[in-house]
């Protein structure tokens, strides 16, 4: 069965646009018909960039932890397209090896600010246009961040930390804008292949953007402040 959605005159916001999963959401929505507002601060001509724009895409450059930058990235989007529906933040990164006791604080920093503190500031500053046009926020949390493990507390913690930031967003505007996040377990991606030793099925990147663009539409309309697992089977 084949399942299609119309997003025709709505503007979303894809954080990471130019990751794996971050491109794949931005195909998503934009062979849906959105307007996408690609973000990341790997330009599309980089190497390291999975992201192919078109005509359907605009590209905006922000570090996603500096609040000037953001606030001036969704501001300008605001500026090029005039509204904005829905907010992607699908901006995130692993970094694990390590116990507690030998983890720097540089790299817990930088784990909380690049997958928590990201979603936190990109939330904050398109919700008042997201209320405007009672539109959605879909952030990316991870099946690990459901319980403690070891090597990688610090990248949980702040997957963990998306659950609870959806179910507040989800509260605070009840009614208004849906908010809900998804929970991969191993994205088939490069930098995953590379990094990691994981003899279970990975998860396709698009298999997991097709999730996302249903719950950004009319198909899932009383779902507000969900972690939807994405792992194929459970």
């Amino acid at each position: 069965m084949s399942v299609s959605f119309d997003f025709s005159d709505r503007v979303a916001i894809v954080t990471g646009a130019s990751g794996a999963l971050g491109s794949a959401v931005v195909d998503a929505f934009r062979d849906a018909g959105a307007t996408v507002a690609a973000v990341d601060l790997v330009a599309p001509e980089e190497d390291d960039s999975l992201l192919d724009p078109d005509e359907g895409t605009d590209f905006y450059e922000a570090d996603l932890t500096d609040e000037d930058q953001v606030a001036g990235m969704v501001e300008d989007v605001v500026d090029d397209h005039g509204q904005v529906d829905h907010l992607l933040n699908v901006a995130g990164t692993w970094r694990g090896g390590t116990p507690i006791e030998e983890t720097d604080l540089d790299t817990y920093r930088f784990l909380l600010d690049v997958n928590l503190t990201s979603a936190f500031l990109t939330s904050k500053h398109a919700l008042p246009h997201l209320q405007d046009r009672e539109g959605s926020i879909v952030s990316v949390s991870a099946r690990s961040s459901l319980e403690g493990g070891e090597s990688d507390g610090p990248y949980r913690a702040s997957k963990a930390g998306i659950r609870i930031l959806t179910e507040t967003l989800a509260e605070e505007n009840l009614g208004t804008v849906r908010a809900n996040c998804v929970m991969p377990s191993v994205l088939d991606t490069p930098m995953n292949r590379e990094m990691m030793d994981y003899s279970e099925e990975w998860v396709d990147p698009a298999d997991v953007a097709t999730t996302i663009l249903a719950l950004c539409s009319e198909a899932t309309p009383v779902t507000s402040g969900a972690a939807v697992p994405v792992y194929g089977e459970a």
